[in-house]
């Protein structure tokens, strides 16, 4: 039996997955869709996480479940997860399937560089430390459009600035294994752009682009999803 294992989104968690793992099961694979650290029934992290963690964690939920050989879906955020987890485990991967993965840093505008340099100095001056954390929602809020980071509380603010801060595109031309790449063409949280570069930095792969869908196929046209994965599973 083909065992498939999907990391959902920030924000996320595995019962938004439901209506797609109901769907898969009913056609005999194993379903594993676990909550990622920090998201649904899973605690957050004690301290501070970056991508490799998760990697980790997750090597270890496939051991505590004995699967040795899966596929391996990554939805945004789990993307991330997916594409390092390819590269360091690539032997217990039979394909890795991305799904509008996030992982590719976008090229800031260099007067956005600049005052993010300016700031970190004013800021760290002891009479307005204070405003610190108002100029960092500004930044990742206003400036990188990142409204992810206004959802986490806690500890999971640091992790979200770990995790946005790494540009994992080095690691695409470093994926060996069979890869499908699945994309909506309006999806404004992980450009289109970014599935043409992935599709070819990663050699054996496959890249399919919707028209009308956006970032979330799961719930856009999970019927189409789920087609597209069993395709790729067989």
């Amino acid at each position: 039996m083909n065992i498939i294992i999907i990391l959902h989104g920030w924000g996320s968690c595995s019962e938004n997955w439901l209506e797609v793992k109901k769907s898969l099961e009913g056609e005999g694979y194993r379903v594993l869709v676990p909550d990622l650290p920090g998201f649904g029934n899973t605690l957050p992290p004690k301290e501070e996480w970056f991508v490799d963690n998760y990697v980790e964690w997750l090597r270890n939920f496939c051991e505590k479940q004995n699967v040795s050989q899966f596929f391996l879906f990554g939805h945004s955020f789990g993307g991330r997860i997916a594409i390092k987890f390819a590269v360091k485990y690539y032997e217990k991967l039979k394909g890795l399937i991305l799904c509008s993965s996030a992982g590719i840093k976008p090229k800031r505008n260099p007067v956005v560089l600049l005052i993010a340099k300016i700031g970190k100095i004013i800021f760290h001056l002891p009479v307005i430390r204070k405003f610190y954390p108002l100029c960092q929602k500004i930044f990742y809020v206003k400036i990188l459009r990142k409204t992810d980071y206004l959802k986490a509380v806690g500890i999971m603010k640091d992790i979200f600035k770990n995790i946005v801060d790494e540009d994992l595109t080095p690691y695409l031309s470093q994926i060996k294994v069979p890869t499908l790449i699945l994309w909506g063409k309006e999806d404004k949280m992980t450009p289109v752009k970014d599935a043409y570069l992935m599709h070819q930095e990663i050699k054996n792969s496959k890249l399919e682009v919707f028209k009308g869908i956006g970032h979330s196929i799961r719930r856009e046209n999970p019927t189409l999803l789920v087609e597209e994965i069993k395709k790729f599973l067989k």
